[in-house]
Order: C-alpha cells, then structure tokens, then sequence
C-alpha cells in the first residue's frame, strides 16, 4: 500500500492539518509510504515526500510522477469549482482508488450546500470517488443529496489528538503576558469571519469589569488580521489583547495548557480539533453550540455576548477541575486505514 494525501499541510496547524498529519504518521509508523501533496499558499522546499506545488499544473505533473495505490484529498470550508476539478483529474488516474474527506462545519447550511443535488457538477464529481468519508452527521446527508451511493459514504471523525509535543515553555513575549493577566483567556482559530473574534474581543471589556487583570489570547492568522487588529485598537483595553498569528503547535498546546479558559465562538464550525485539546488538557472550554461539541464543553448560543460573558464569570468563579479528560480520537485513525484495506481488497 502506497498512500498520496492532498491537502493542507502545516503549517499554520489547524483541524485539516492535524487529521492529515495524523493520517501520515499512523501510515509511516507501520512502514506504509505516505506523500503529500500541500495545496495552500504556504510554501517550503519539497523534502521527506512533502511537496509543494507552485501551481495547478505543477500539481498535475506530481499526480502523474508519484507511485500510489490510494489518493486521499482533504477539502475544507468549500466544493469550489477550482477543487471540484482537481478531484474529477484525481479521480480520472488509472488503477487508483480514490477517498475524499470533507471537512466542513457551515456548507451544508450554506447557499452553495443548500443547492446540492444529484446534477450538479459537485455531485458529478463527488460520486467518482470511492469512498467519502464525512466528518459529521450533517455532511453525510449533504453527499446523499448530492448523489453519492450509502454504500461509499463513511462517517469517521477527523479528531486525532497527541499532547507528547507540548512546549514545556512559552516565548517571553507570551510568557510575560501570561505573567501580568489573570485571567488569561485562549483561543486559536482563522481570523475569518466564521469565527466571531468581535464577540470575544467586545466581552473582554465586561469581563474586565468583574476581573480587571483580564487578558485575552488570539492565536491565529487569516483574511480578516487587518480588521481583527483595528477592532482591537479601537478599544480602551487594546493592551490587554494578545494577537499572536500563527505561533508552533507545540506553542500552542503550552498556551492553551497555561490560560485560565478557552473559547471558541463561531457562526458555524465543525468538529473543532483546538477544543478537544483543551479538554483533553484540561482547561475549561466555552464554545458556540454547534450541535457537536464533545462532552465537557460549557455551551453558549450563537453570538450572544451575554451568555458569554455570565459564563465567563460563572466558570472564573467557580473554579474547574484541572485534570485532563476528552478523547484523543485514535480509533479515528485506525478506521481511516481500515478503509484502505477494504479499497486495497475489493
């Protein structure tokens, strides 16, 4: 078995990252060769069979060289027009057993989702692959109306959790803002607009009220650092705001082990990788209902600064307990190679 994943590679380290990595390293640790395909803007030297391609065609060439018997594509956020033809070119290689996993919290709520029928181009394309495998329940129905057969749809949770590579300590200039703030609130995620950061940098101010050594932790970079920045300047605690971009997992994992809570306030999400690792850390997690959330979460409506803030307070004032639970979703893995084997063997 030769595996060929296409996707997103870190960094920056965000959910489709972490399931992709973890796919490798399950595959390699069992002597199973496993190349990868980056198709993000980010770029680095081609090494160890990561590859980075500079264009579509230089994508194609790859598809064309490398030795696989298996094609596993990751797509977030979109079935955009542009990926919808690279799968149909993936699905199109010869002697290949091909595997999508979408991940995706808001498409099916979307217009494009709400669309999705069998005549599409998107269900065209969709019902090529071998297998799909959805990462929650919504977007298995989204493939059915697309088209996609029951028989080739798998619902596998994309969560792979490994606390081994926590940073045993924070840079200075994180370390140093922990040191003046209690209490110091995390949160990693794209500065998109899914991700609601107003609500949080707007209800820092009321927190600060009841506890005014608040501070509040941004890990991440996205489309939307230009106005995230100038929403933080606008307000009288700006100094209080840490946006960090894009900082190491490592980093990340000591980060969210070092604050005092961690949200994730979203428009819509799925299956949130950063929030089963402050769980399985052991920080207490305020997070969007989104209908998924594991076990632990403190729950809170959509974007309903209130709510947040009431339990903001109501956790600080309690206190939580410090010991780490969650899964560390390793069967997920496992199922993933299972569907290997059963492509390999049919």
């Amino acid at each position: 078995m030769r595996v060929l994943q296409l996707g997103p590679y870190p960094p920056p380290h965000g959910g489709v990252q972490t399931n992709l990595v973890a796919i490798r390293r399950f595959l390699l640790s069992r002597g199973i060769p496993c190349a990868v395909i980056n198709l993000t803007r980010y770029r680095r030297e081609d090494g160890d069979e990561i590859y980075y391609p500079k264009s579509p065609l230089e994508v194609l060439r790859l598809l064309t060289r490398l030795q696989y018997d298996i094609i596993h594509l990751h797509f977030g956020g979109n079935l955009s027009p542009r990926l919808m033809i690279l799968a149909l070119a993936c699905c199109l290689m010869p002697r290949i057993k091909t595997v999508l996993t979408f991940h995706s919290g808001g498409y099916p709520l979307s217009k494009a989702g709400k669309s999705a029928t069998p005549l599409t181009f998107r269900g065209f394309v969709l019902r090529r692959f071998d297998r799909v495998i959805s990462v929650n329940q919504e977007l298995e129905k989204l493939f059915r109306r697309f088209g996609v057969p029951a028989g080739r749809i798998r619902l596998i949770y994309p969560h792979a959790i490994s606390l081994d590579s926590v940073e045993s300590s924070l840079p200075d200039y994180l370390a140093r803002f922990f040191q003046t703030h209690y209490p110091t609130l995390v949160t990693v995620s794209g500065l998109e607009p899914e991700y609601d950061l107003s609500l949080q940098i707007d209800v820092l101010g009321e927190v600060r009220r009841r506890f005014p050594n608040a501070g509040l932790v941004i890990i991440g970079s996205g489309s939307l650092e230009h106005e995230v920045r100038a929403r933080i300047q606008s307000k009288p605690y700006a100094e209080h705001i840490l946006l960090c971009g894009d900082v190491p997992h490592t980093v990340t994992l000591r980060a969210i082990a070092e604050g005092d809570l961690f949200l994730r306030t979203t428009h819509f999400d799925g299956d949130s990788i950063s929030v089963r690792e402050a769980l399985l850390i052991g920080t207490p997690v305020i997070a969007t209902d989104n209908g998924m959330r594991p076990d632990g979460t403190n729950l809170i409506p959509r974007s309903d600064p209130e709510a947040l803030r009431r339990t903001i307070e109501r956790i600080l004032a309690q206190g939580a307990p410090e010991q780490p639970r969650g899964d560390t979703g390793a069967r997920n893995i496992e199922e993933v190679f299972e569907l290997y084997q059963e492509l390999l063997d049919e």
